[in-house]
């Protein structure tokens, strides 16, 4: 198969490496570039990209670096096999809000790390480089006033209204960021319809579920883990729930439709829906 990139934009002000980065990861991402298929060479690169050769050499390093190729001495460059290595988030997440619409579900503790991943591209329809026509969010979160698993007292591991006042508190801080973000983006006139809900349920939450597009699901299980926080003044000792140790695995409707992937995909939308709509109770982080 002979691979042809998607044009580059010409007001796209990121340095040439970010650019080829950006479409290679996003050929990737959307089988234009299979896995196990080897990339173009690098004089066929600069030739396809209109850039210097070492200007390709570093969009590939670090493509290298992010696990999405490999280098192979004396045979080429080669897209990874899923298996390899996790995939991650954001380049999906990016790659989202070139749809016209986007539609993301998220179930985890706090919605930490889905904040940060829409970053960059709401920072991209402010200046007019994505124009998505809607979008919609969802986020499952557990009730943090309803006692739970964890985080717990380390000594005991008792509960403690304290520790769940304050994932309470950074729930509600991301929350609101997203949905204050992504309603501005409406208020400005920059996406026609934009929605952001909230629901909280009475369980623990021990893994964070991402559906992306109704195409892509990223999942991954928060460790337990020893921890030092503080709270009200007092440095105390907890388990505790670890986001950023969750290591996310990617499933793909891509991969075909009889494919596990295409069936984690199912199967992480019909669970979502179910909470969603059975245990699933409105929560407006505003309060109001």
């Amino acid at each position: 198969m002979t691979f042809t990139p998607e044009p580059l934009d010409p007001d796209d002000g990121r340095p040439p490496y970010e650019q080829v980065v950006s479409s290679l990861s996003a050929a990737i991402r959307t089988k234009k570039l299979a896995p196990g298929e080897k990339l173009p060479s690098h004089n066929k690169l600069t030739e396809l990209y209109g850039f210097a050769r070492a200007t390709i050499q570093r969009a590939l390093r670090d493509l290298e670096d992010e696990g999405l190729v490999v280098s192979r001495k004396g045979s080429g460059v080669y897209v990874r096999n899923r298996t390899e290595r996790p995939a991650g988030l954001r380049p999906y997440v990016e790659q989202a809000f070139t749809n016209q619409d986007v539609f993301i579900d998220f179930a985890g503790f706090s919605s930490e790390t889905l904040h940060a991943a829409l970053q960059d591209p709401i920072d991209k329809i402010r200046v007019g480089r994505l124009t998505p026509a809607s979008i919609n969010i969802r986020i499952l979160v557990p009730d943090m006033y309803v006692p739970q698993a964890a985080p717990v007292l380390k000594s005991d591991r008792s509960d403690d209204p304290r520790l769940r006042m304050r994932m309470h508190d950074l729930m509600v801080g991301f929350t609101r960021g997203i949905s204050n973000q992504v309603h501005e983006l409406k208020l400005l006139g920059l996406v026609p319809e934009a929605l952001v809900q909230v629901r909280v349920h009475s369980g623990t939450q021990f893994f964070k579920l991402y559906v992306i597009n109704q195409e892509d699901a990223f999942f991954g299980y928060y460790p337990i883990r020893p921890n030092k926080v503080v709270v009200q003044g007092e440095a105390v000792e907890i388990f505790d729930l670890i986001g950023p140790d969750a290591t996310l695995f990617h499933y793909s409707i891509n991969e075909g439709e009889s494919s596990s992937g295409a069936q984690q995909v199912d199967q992480a939308r019909m669970w979502f829906d179910s909470v969603w709509t059975t245990i699933g109770r409105d929560f407006n982080p505003d309060g109001q």
